[in-house]
């Protein structure tokens, strides 16, 4: 999928670098990131979800409604966390697992997503992981072949067929 997600990255990059002068314009320019459209392969205009701060890996619909149906499967008190691992065909490797909430380390990024029709859930990734998927977008398809979560990152320089995994 190729993501038309520049203004979401702008609008992070200023809420980021927003110093205590630029301070308004930065956060009005991040409340405009809820949003944004991609289009697949085949020519088809999904949307895409950030977390509620408008920053966080972009989420299509398709995988925010699988991740709402996981995280009940799961149970109350669980959150999702993504990150990388040293590995794979290309170098690196994405990871995604429920973890106990207790499992929150104090320097992880949380992200809280809200699907419309499913209760919120929480993305926590921890500092390191984040330089590498930072702006990525995360798709669920139900297709028999390739099917599953698929992850695009606009990070990496390379990829591998299997989808799980890159280089940067």
């Amino acid at each position: 999928m190729v993501a038309d997600t520049t203004a979401v990255t702008e609008a992070a990059a200023l809420a980021d670098a927003a110093s205590p002068n630029q301070g308004a314009a930065a956060t009005e320019a991040a409340a405009v990131t809820d949003a944004a459209a991609v289009t697949d392969a085949s020519g088809t205009v999904a949307t895409t979800f950030t977390a509620r701060d408008g920053k966080g890996i972009q989420i299509t619909e398709p995988a925010m409604k699988q991740l709402a149906s996981l995280m009940v499967q799961q149970g109350s008190g669980k959150v999702l966390r993504v990150g990388v691992r040293s590995g794979g065909c290309s170098g690196m490797s994405y990871t995604m697992d429920f973890i106990d909430a207790s499992g929150i380390r104090n320097d992880d990024e949380r992200y809280t997503y809200e699907p419309a029709e499913a209760p919120s859930f929480e993305v926590v990734c921890d500092p390191k992981s984040l330089l590498y998927i930072y702006g990525m977008q995360l798709d669920f398809s139900t297709a028999l072949i390739g099917g599953g979560f698929n992850f695009t990152n606009p990070n990496a320089s390379q990829t591998c067929g299997c989808g799980s995994s890159f280089a940067v």
